[in-house]
């Protein structure tokens, strides 16, 4: 009887996890460099149970951002214990500190990291407990193998610390360059703070990974045809819960080309708070200050659209094999 890796039996056992999927957001510090993003996906290719359902890049930003899928197994105590998505997410890091150097980056959008942010969401039947499972375990992944400083933020930490407030501690809402650039390293090699994985000397060529855990968060950006980024950055504020505006919402003001701005949004409760009602206020403050505004649009899929389209794509690779 044939029990190898594309017998019926795996197979079934597969579809059987299907229904406990966490969805990964590997955010990576490049997007012009095109060499570097083909070694990351070739990467993250080599686990065929782990599909990239979405890809999003800036070339302004100098930002990518892939959307992972893979399947839970848990021990017969009910407690998880492997995941494809752990090894995939290891590889894709590999090859981006073997391809980027932080220290010859410079992009409009703020970073700390190569391997910038990784955020894991609980899809269809996993829970919570199961994404910050796996963040924590890929933290000490990357915190050990590649001597990375890894921050969890979220469920993935001990307090359930926001990802802002840690980034805000360590000055990534600040221009670090001409023009509201952010390139190279600028901050001390050796962390005010101990990660908590990691060591505490930073290398300016990888810099920092933030990894947490959290419900689904909604990534919608809304361009504002003006070059005054300080505009921009002062609507940007007053939309934020932070600044008094909508709750749930966060927000940031950055330049995106020669001619307009764009406020990056973060909807942390996206049907609490979401897009339209986003998209309304901004388009009111910046009427305000004489500004146009256009439509935003998200930079993911749904989470419904992610499963459906994980299943779609593992459905034809079984029937491939």
């Amino acid at each position: 009887m044939d029990f190898g890796p594309g017998s019926k039996k795996n197979k079934n056992k597969k579809i059987a996890n299907q229904s406990i999927l966490v969805c990964c957001k590997l955010f990576i510090s490049e997007s012009r460099n095109l060499a570097a993003l083909d070694a990351i996906e070739r990467a993250a290719r080599l686990d065929t149970e782990t599909v990239i359902v979405n890809k999003f890049e800036d070339r302004i930003y100098n930002r990518a951002r892939y959307t992972l899928v893979s399947y839970v197994v848990h021990d017969s105590t009910g407690t998880a214990i492997y995941s494809p998505l752990r090894q995939t997410i290891i590889a894709m890091a590999d090859a981006a500190y073997g391809a980027i150097n932080l220290e010859t980056h410079s992009g409009a959008h703020p970073r700390l990291g190569v391997v910038d942010d990784i955020v894991f969401h609980p899809l269809a039947r996993a829970s919570l407990d199961e994404a910050a499972w796996l963040a924590k375990a890929v933290a000490a992944d990357i915190g050990s193998r590649f001597q990375v400083p890894v921050f969890l933020y979220a469920a993935a930490h001990p307090t359930g610390k926001p990802l802002d407030t840690i980034r805000r501690e360590l000055g990534y809402y600040r221009p670090n360059s001409m023009g509201n650039q952010w390139a190279g390293w600028t901050m001390p090699e050796i962390l005010p703070e101990r990660p908590n994985e990691g060591p505490i000397q930073v290398s300016p060529a990888r810099g920092i990974a933030m990894i947490g855990a959290r419900p689904w968060v909604a990534l919608y950006n809304i361009p504002i045809m003006s070059t005054d980024v300080a505009a921009t950055r002062r609507i940007a504020r007053m939309v934020s819960a932070r600044g008094g505006g909508l709750p749930t919402v966060q927000t940031l003001g950055l330049v995106h080309g020669e001619d307009s701005t764009e406020i990056a949004c973060m909807l942390l409760e996206p049907n609490q708070v979401g897009a339209d009602r986003v998209q309304n206020r901004v388009e009111k403050l910046a009427a305000e200050e004489g500004l146009d505004v256009e439509k935003g649009y998200f930079t993911d899929f749904s989470p419904e659209m992610i499963v459906e389209k994980y299943m779609n794509l593992i459905n034809a690779t079984a029937n491939a094999d």
